[in-house]
């Protein structure tokens, strides 16, 4: 660990700057002290502090200004209160109490959401390592976005501050985020605290080099080494790097060497692990006093810095006993903030308007993507392959990036944890990203950032920081796909509090619910089914309907009735109802044909939120029930749906409610024989609804 200061660091600094810094190090230090006297109590809850790192820190916090961003760490209690916040806030974090002013007491110590007049914008971060990094990036690339297409703010030009631990850089998703950074020469600064320790892994154990050796081979990506065992240098190199951000050279990586002198969190604490030796190293790097010994020798009195010692002292103290005192959270609203409510709460528009023509599913998706871009100049709409020429594999975006310029519609690396989690980083910033997973077999290296920072954000932040973001996911088998082209997923998807599911089963509601789902403010996954995007599959032709016009939308969480029995069926208890959406609409219509006037079908459109009103009436209705869907059948969505409602539904029930679906198998194989031989089919669906009917 490097304690070595640059010659520049005597450069002259504003007093006030100084001794602000040495204030907030002595406050940041007795906090950490207070929190060991009384670890019975403020280790209830897991946390960790800066020992160590408040100068790096600090020296950060006092150059950003409120037009800024910052994505922070767990490690960041002394970025916090150089932006300004108190000792007393943070400390309600500390204990988990409702006036928490980041979450209302959901989330860990020092993981910020602050959305505050006269303070940078802090969107809420996870705990997941190096998360942070692409959420961050996409702050910046929504900036530089907004700026590209006149919507950012005249005069001075905001920066992002994204602060990350030296081990995380080894993470993947660290090296998505840089590669995008230098490819669109973002306006962000990656803050690498290095105090070469992971939890119990050291540096030597973890890397073959460190995060600015790591950082050459991103051709762009403006290096900078601080001291950050030293204020005054590591001021300079933050207002080095911030500078060349403000002006529009491009991204930095200031990386800066820090002590450890806490421990790694109050549940890891550093005598479990750490030898004298290595506490004794990192202890000649400790930053107060050497920032003491600075300000002597540049005329500062002892008598003005034992002043500050004792202030902070006494700051930090009251704080914490004003803590103890804060209410609790109230259990009654732990259910609130899952989404933020949305404005579409009814249907509008026409669906098929004078003059219609019939249209396939995948146009409606692109003239509902057209629409959009036209009204909101904050759309954007970016993925493997949709920009330039092609406009994606399935000319689901055709002639878009042509018509809006590639700044609006462009390809994005093989990254889909980027594609998913810039949209966080997107929306933080007034952005409003459509994004496209290329097919739904691929989507898995997105789903650390779906679920650890999408899908969390709102809930966490207390309600300050929903996610709009959209993400269109072709979905499903369709003639010979194969193992990685034919999968479904949403059974996956629907584990995953936090987010909306969409699935529309025909054009008119590709188009209405995709501008639902836009304008919807929370994270919503859109799945399309690629056998209906032209009506080519046999059975398919009312996947083509009338193209509603440029108003129409519809409701998430509204399902429809596609199909009705007969009265008289109904009445004589000879009927029943088929709940399914997707290709599932259209095997049980060809199935029903032999079962005239007895078979109702409801086509859920949306799984999340499920319209479970008239999902239980209409089982109600009948008595008896089919839940069909493509997936395998066993712990899915539908499996699942079917045991809700024989619970809910029983005492009206003429025979169980069950579930259909396809082999419980890992992959559909790639002969069209196999992916018959596991997929439901409107012949086998007909054998499922005779015993149910004859039940």
């Amino acid at each position: 660990m490097s304690t070595k200061t640059s010659n520049k660091s005597q450069e002259k600094i504003a007093e006030r700057i100084l001794l602000k810094a040495y204030r907030l190090m002595f406050t940041a230090k007795r906090m950490a002290e207070i929190y060991d006297e009384n670890k019975a109590i403020c280790s209830k809850y897991v946390h960790s502090t800066s020992r160590g790192h408040e100068a790096i820190q600090l020296a950060t916090a006092l150059q950003l200004k409120p037009i800024d961003y910052a994505a922070l760490y767990y490690r960041d209690e002394s970025f916090l209160l150089g932006l300004g916040l108190e000792p007393y806030e943070l400390m309600l974090q500390l204990m988990a109490k409702k006036d928490d002013p980041f979450s209302g007491g959901r989330t860990y110590y020092n993981h910020p959401s602050l959305k505050r007049e006269g303070f940078p914008i802090i969107p809420h971060q996870s705990s997941a390592t190096g998360m942070q990094a692409i959420p961050a990036t996409g702050m910046a690339h929504g900036l530089k976005f907004k700026e590209a297409h006149g919507l950012g703010t005249d005069g001075e030009k905001p920066v992002v501050i994204c602060s990350l631990g030296d081990g995380s850089v080894t993470e993947g998703e660290v090296s998505e985020a840089f590669q995008m950074a230098v490819l669109k020469n973002l306006p962000i600064i990656y803050l690498i605290q290095d105090n070469d320790w992971g939890i119990s892994a050291t540096g030597k154990e973890m890397r073959a080099m460190d995060a600015y050796e790591f950082a050459g081979g991103f051709k762009g990506l403006k290096r900078i080494r601080a001291n950050g065992t030293d204020f005054v240098d590591s001021y300079q190199k933050v207002e080095q790097a911030i500078t060349h951000v403000r002006n529009r050279k491009g991204p930095v990586l200031l990386h800066a060497n820090c002590p450890l002198l806490g421990h790694h969190t109050s549940g890891v604490r550093k005598e479990w692990y750490r030898t004298e030796d290595d506490l004794e190293l990192h202890a000649i790097g400790d930053p107060i006093p050497k920032f003491h010994q600075y300000l002597l020798d540049i005329g500062i009195e002892e008598s003005a810095l034992t002043g500050l010692e004792k202030e902070a002292v006494e700051i930090a103290n009251n704080a914490y006993e004003k803590a103890l005192q804060a209410e609790d959270p109230d259990p009654a609203d732990v259910e609130k903030h899952e989404f933020a409510p949305t404005t579409v709460t009814e249907e509008k528009g026409e669906r098929k308007p004078k003059g219609a023509e019939k249209v396939v599913m995948v146009d409606a998706a692109l003239h509902a993507v057209d629409d959009i871009m036209q009204e909101y100049p904050e759309a954007l709409f970016y993925g493997q392959d949709v920009g330039g020429t092609l406009g994606g594999v399935f000319r689901e975006a055709a002639n878009l990036a042509k018509k809006y310029g590639d700044g609006r519609v462009f390809n994005t690396p093989i990254q889909e944890a980027y594609i998913v989690g810039s949209t966080a980083g997107m929306s933080a910033v007034g952005a409003k990203p459509i994004v496209e997973i290329q097919f739904a077999d691929y989507i898995w290296p997105g789903m650390n950032q779906l679920v650890e920072e999408l899908s969390k954000s709102c809930y966490l932040s207390n309600g300050q920081f929903p996610i709009q973001s959209l993400i269109r996911v072709p979905i499903g088998a369709y003639g010979g796909g194969g193992p990685y082209h034919s999968g479904s997923i949403e059974s996956t998807l629907l584990t995953i509090r936090g987010i909306k599911v969409v699935y529309p089963s025909n054009a008119a509601d590709m188009k209405g619910l995709m501008k639902a789902a836009f304008l919807d403010p929370n994270p919503v996954v859109f799945l399309e089914h690629k056998g209906l995007y032209w009506s080519k599959v046999p059975g398919t032709d009312e996947a083509k309907t009338w193209e509603p016009d440029s108003e129409y939308i519809i409701p998430l969480g509204k399902a429809l009735i596609t199909q009705e029995a007969e009265i008289a069926k109904i009445d004589s208890g000879e009927s029943m109802v088929i709940i399914t959406y997707g290709m599932g609409v259209y095997w049980a219509k060809e199935a029903s044909k032999q079962y005239k006037g007895q078979v109702e079908v409801v086509d859920l459109r949306t799984l999340n939120p499920l319209d479970w009103e008239t999902v239980k009436e209409r089982v109600e209705k009948h008595g008896k029930a089919l839940v069909l869907t493509e997936e395998p059948l066993l712990n899915s969505f539908a499996e699942s749906l079917a045991g809700r409602l024989n619970q809910h539904c029983f005492q009206k029930l003429d025979a169980p409610v069950t579930a259909y679906g396809a082999l419980n198998l890992p992959a559909i194989g790639l002969n069209v024989l196999w992916e018959k031989a596991m997929l439901p089919n409107a012949e086998k669906v007909g054998n499922e609804i005779g015993k149910l009917l004859n039940y």
